[in-house]
């Protein structure tokens, strides 16, 4: 019996969650041309056996009908040989050999999704949105997604070369990694000023959702127990887990459905709802995106949409709705084949389109907008000090302020969760005011 298992990851790495234990369904042979167009495909594979110029194997030639297979199919699904389902399955632990860069294939062309934190490739400043030309002078134009990966694999400690290809650049420019064991850090976490929250998710692991738990759990305690809001931020997630995207959104949803899938299969139709008791306080939740947010995360982003539950502020999602099956073969080899469509809660396919914020706001650092002031008392030369010494600023803390200055949409995402408190308290003072009659006034 083969074993599905769902994936809604995006490429370099990819993630498994069990799912439904049934077996493979045969391909229906409706019709004499369907037995027709096999006997061409074996007619074909003795021809080229036969007669090519070089001694060519059986099985070299069937492996190769069967990646021909997809390239007709979506650029998620593909063939995965012994090695590669190997490497599948040690990534779903959340760490590989690699650079550390998330991939897709659009228009035949290897475009870089998102740079992993803390990686080689992060650290050499590849971008969300570069093209891969070549990989150690390999053209990459039509390779499939597997012989990427594989290019891109290797020893620990050995260089690979990328030519990369950016927009705005007129020409490409060569950057040199050393691969390294990549162990990604799914969830960080910091208290900033006012306690207000800060979750960073990176990807979507095995552990994401009691990870984000944890964390947030950490925020109550560090805020006293009196956590003022909250950003959630999905930046550059690539995806992973159906199951982690899902425990994460019932982290801040009480009731009703977070995802559902739609494919052809019966058992494809799938529903996941939330469900009461581990529900996070109603404290305003404002969700960062950005065209790196893909797959997981904008099942995350929508359901969070839908509700009501949180603001999205950012830019346009990557636009990932499909849901991948992986289904094991005999020679421990499988497949990864696109089995489903997922919808948000309202229904709302996002493949090839994405979550629109409900606040656009693209990436700049504040130094990019020219919203510097006038002059000021302080800017005065000899000015008299402040009648007040306050205490002097950590370098933590100078370092956080200006982290936070430095990224404009976090900055926004904090504006907005002060402005909405700020309003609260005032409109509670306001409601406590008109309930206050003349005679305990008095009193």
């Amino acid at each position: 019996m083969l074993l599905y298992k769902w994936l809604v990851g995006l490429c370099l790495v990819l993630f498994v969650v069990p799912g439904l234990g049934v077996a493979a369904p045969a391909p229906a042979l409706n019709s004499p041309q369907d037995y027709q167009n096999l006997e061409l495909l074996t007619d074909v594979l003795t021809l080229v056996r036969d007669n090519y110029v070089e001694d060519i194997s059986l099985e070299e030639l069937i492996h190769g009908a069967v990646r021909g297979i997809f390239d007709s199919l979506d650029p998620h699904s593909s063939y995965l040989s012994a090695d590669m389902y190997d490497d599948l399955k040690v990534e779903i632990q959340g760490e590989f050999g690699g650079i550390g860069i998330e991939l897709s294939i659009r228009d035949r062309e290897l475009i870089i999704v998102a740079p992993i934190e803390g990686t080689p490739a992060c650290r050499a400043g590849i971008l969300a949105g570069d093209q891969i030309v070549a990989i150690n002078g390999k053209a990459t134009r039509d390779v499939d997604m597997m012989q990427a990966v594989r290019l891109l694999r290797g020893e620990v400690g050995e260089t690979v070369e990328l030519t990369i290809s950016r927009d705005g650049m007129t020409e490409p420019f060569e950057v040199n990694l050393v691969r390294a064991i990549i162990q990604v850090e799914s969830v960080r976490s910091r208290l900033l000023d006012n306690n207000y929250g800060y979750l960073r998710l990176i990807q979507f692991q095995e552990r994401s959702g009691e990870d984000v738990a944890e964390h947030l759990l950490q925020l109550h305690r560090q805020a006293d127990g009196s956590l003022n809001g909250l950003i959630l931020d999905l930046r550059n997630n690539p995806g992973g887990l159906l199951e982690a995207a899902v425990a994460v959104a019932d982290l801040f949803i009480a009731d009703g459905i977070i995802v559902s899938a739609s494919g052809r299969q019966p058992e494809m139709q799938q529903s996941f709802r939330a469900q009461a008791g581990n529900t996070q306080p109603d404290y305003p939740l404002v969700v960062l995106i950005n065209s790196g947010s893909a797959s997981a995360s904008e099942i995350v982003a929508g359901a969070l949409q839908d509700h009501q539950r949180g603001v999205v502020l950012g830019e346009q999602s990557f636009g990932k709705g499909s849901v991948q099956t992986i289904i094991p073969l005999p020679d421990r080899a499988g497949l990864r084949l696109t089995t489903a469509h997922y919808y948000t809660p309202s229904g709302r396919s996002i493949q090839a389109l994405g979550i629109t914020p409900d606040i656009v706001a693209p990436q700049m650092t504040l130094s990019q907008q020219s919203s510097r002031g006038g002059m000021r008392e302080l800017d005065l030369e000899k000015h008299l000090p402040a009648p007040t010494a306050d205490r002097e600023p950590t370098l933590d803390a100078i370092k956080e302020r200006h982290d936070q200055s430095d990224d404009y949409q976090l900055q926004r995402a904090l504006d907005l969760l002060k402005g909405y408190h700020q309003f609260s308290r005032k409109s509670r003072r306001t409601l406590d005011d008109s309930m206050t009659t003349p005679e305990r006034m008095h009193h």
